[in-house]
C-alpha cells in the first residue's frame, strides 16, 4: 500500500484532529474552494480503499492499547488484593478476591421467586377465546 505524501499527510491530520474535512484543509490548498468542495473532496479521501486502510493501521495500537481483556482485568484485581493484605486489610483483599471469581465467572447470582410469605408463585391461567366474525353469506 503506497500513498503519496498528501495521503499519508491526510491521514495523520485525521487521526490528530477526527475529521475529515479539517484534514483536507490542512494538507491541500484550499483558499480557493467552498466549504461544500473542501467536503466532497474530504469524503473521497475517506472512501479511498488505501486511506481506511491506513487509518486502521494508525488506530491500532491505541485500540489494543486501551482494550479492557479479561486478563488485564484479573492481574489489576490481583494486584489490589496483594496491595491490600500487605496493608492488612483484609476486607478489602477478600473483596478484590471475590471480584476476581466473579469476573472468571466461577460464581453464579442465583434468585429465587416467591408469592408473598414465601409461598409458591402462582401464575394466574389466561383463557383466550377466538372466534371467528359470522359470515353474512350463511346467516
Amino acid at each position: 500500500m503506497t500513498l503519496t505524501q498528501k495521503q499519508e499527510a491526510f491521514c495523520q491530520a485525521y487521526i490528530e484532529f477526527g475529521n475529515a474535512s479539517e484534514a483536507y484543509r490542512q494538507v491541500y490548498s484550499v483558499s480557493k474552494m467552498k466549504p461544500e468542495t473542501v467536503n466532497r473532496k474530504a469524503k473521497a479521501l475517506m472512501d479511498n480503499g488505501k486511506i481506511t486502510a491506513r487509518l486502521a493501521e494508525l488506530r491500532a495500537p491505541v485500540v489494543e492499547a486501551v482494550q479492557l481483556t479479561l486478563e488485564n482485568h484479573l492481574n489489576t484485581l490481583a494486584e489490589l488484593r496483594d496491595e491490600a493484605r500487605e496493608a492488612g486489610q483484609m476486607s478489602a483483599a477478600v473483596s478484590a478476591e471475590g471480584l476476581r471469581g466473579k469476573a472468571a465467572g466461577f460464581y453464579i447470582h442465583r434468585q429465587e421467586i416467591a408469592g408473598k410469605d414465601g409461598s409458591p408463585l402462582t401464575i394466574p391461567k389466561i383463557i383466550v377465546n377466538f372466534t371467528s366474525p359470522k359470515n353474512e353469506e350463511t346467516s
